[in-house]
């Protein structure tokens, strides 16, 4: 066996000015220009002769950074978290297919790729791998789109695995379109129905697994949602593996096209409603990889809450849930614009960084980003910004926190709220307009003693509609105006008390 080992050692700081090569957001942002007043892009520089492809990354316990790429090969990453940073490239792995899953556990590491999941150790010590376990390959794969993700280790060492769809309509392949969990000894575990093109899976703050799904067929926008056992999460291609799952029944019904889910969740008792749902282009393209922010403060005031990285539009978003009668919903805002390429995936460093990184394609799936390839850090330099922190749903309304002081005066004005709501069509077809808008009427507005919170009380609340947010007459007491002044809040369910 020929083994390849290089170290390849750059030192550049580079803050990205990437928001040329794209079009801005504007106003669906709110004052995008101002992010990197707080934080700044930098780029870890990869050598030109070094096509990385970033899909997977995976923190190692000496600090390094780990990078699965799109070629199949894993790379140890020395002095990324460096300012400057100082990237040394170790090749550790190799002749793996697509990795967009990396996960370092007991001194392995297990790969999520298209057609298994794989644990990947250096028995010897000599920084190279030599020995591949396949935990299991219990699953189909015969064409381009069916991708499969993996998650970290849960609580009892499992990797939670969403697999796509085949060509986006159909399950022609074993499990296609299920998310399946596989224990440490190699057990594959189906868990629930209904995917069509995960983009990346993980656990909230409490410790709930979920997925994050793309637009198209029988869905909407793109959505954050709930993987709970047994449930059915909206495309109905996948009910033909049921008879393949010991102690499962499949449900009774099939959606019906061109309805409404809060209307399709009462017929069939399985469907579990996304989570949260990301308005199309205003809130992302093609959502992927995301993971909780657990640096303690690290990276700014919002712990505790999901980042998540968009292929197409090349920028993070920040996402917050909590169940409402035991149901999962929540709320999504804007965070970072102006990233080099498609982002496949983020990683927190442990010095509280961002990492971001990902490519461009050449299947015709658009990019804002201009680079084919980047590994790319988001820093927070200490000042925190005027933002929404986060929107809870009460019984009457919304409470909604702010990461500084409000100016109470203009916070207590029912008129200083704009807030529209809407659904989309669920259907067979691909993606959907946003229907069925309404004009939520604020009756008062009670903020707290310390200016950190509002209560928004409305006339109604609509299910199953997404309330569109928009804060710009909100300012702190200094006058400061917000950052990001829109947030989108899913409501699946409204708290009985």
């Amino acid at each position: 066996m020929v083994r390849i080992n290089y170290i390849i050692t750059l030192a550049a700081l580079v803050v990205a000015p990437f928001l040329r090569a794209s079009e801005d957001l504007g106003e669906m942002w709110g004052t995008a220009a101002e992010e990197a007043k707080y934080y700044p892009i930098v780029n870890i520089p990869i050598p030109s002769n070094l096509p990385m492809r970033p899909g997977g990354l995976e923190i190692l316990p000496d600090g390094r950074l780990a990078v699965g790429t799109r070629r199949g090969d894993i790379y140890f990453v020395r002095g990324a978290f460096d300012s400057p940073p100082k990237p040394e490239f170790h090749l550790f792995a190799t002749g793996q297919d697509e990795i967009f899953s990396l996960s370092w556990k007991d001194s392995a590491m297990t790969t999520t790729t298209w057609g298994e999941v794989t644990r990947i150790s250096d028995t010897d010590c000599d920084e190279f791998a030599d020995r591949y376990d396949t935990l299991t390959s219990n699953w189909g794969y015969a064409e381009g789109h069916e991708f499969a993700f993996g998650s970290k280790p849960d609580p009892e060492g499992n990797i939670w695995v969403a697999l796509g769809l085949s060509g986006s309509y159909e399950s022609l392949n074993l499990f296609r379109g299920w998310a399946v969990k596989v224990t440490p000894g190699g057990k594959m575990i189906p868990v629930c129905s209904g995917l069509r093109s995960p983009g990346g899976v993980g656990a909230n703050a409490e410790g709930e697994m979920f997925v994050i799904e793309s637009q198209g067929p029988w869905n909407g926008c793109c959505s954050l949602k709930h993987l709970k056992e047994g449930a059915f999460l909206g495309h109905p291609a996948s009910y033909n593996w049921y008879p393949f799952v010991s102690g499962m029944k499949a449900p009774a019904l099939e959606p019906k096209s061109d309805s409404r889910v809060y209307v399709e969740k009462k017929r069939v008792k399985e469907l579990v409603p996304p989570a949260v749902k990301f308005p199309y282009i205003k809130m992302g393209r093609s959502i992927s990889g995301f993971r909780l922010n657990k640096t303690g403060g690290k990276f700014g005031p919002f712990d505790g809450q999901l980042f998540l990285g968009d292929y197409s539009l090349s920028l993070i978003l920040r996402a917050t849930t909590e169940q409402v009668n035991g149901v999962w919903q929540g709320a999504c805002y804007p965070f970072r614009e102006g990233l080099a390429t498609g982002i496949m995936n983020v990683e927190f460093s442990p010095k509280g960084q961002l990492i971001a990184g990902g490519f461009t394609t050449s299947r015709q799936w658009p990019v804002r980003g201009t680079e084919p390839f980047a590994i790319q850090r988001i820093d927070w330099n200490g000042i925190v910004p005027f933002e929404i922190k986060e929107i809870k749903i009460k019984k009457d309304g919304f409470l909604v926190t702010f990461t500084k002081p409000i100016d109470k005066q203009k916070a207590a004005k029912t008129d200083a709220y704009n807030i529209t709501t809407y659904t989309h069509v669920y259907h067979a077809g691909y993606g959907s307009p946003e229907v069925d808008q309404t004009t939520a009427r604020v009756t008062k507005a009670d903020p707290s003693e310390d200016g950190l919170s509002v209560m928004v009380r409305l006339e109604n609340i609509t299910e199953d509609h997404i309330h569109d947010f928009d804060f710009s007459k909100v300012t702190a007491q200094d006058g400061q105006r917000l950052l990001h002044s829109k947030a989108y809040y899913t409501v699946n369910e409204i708290p009985k008390k």
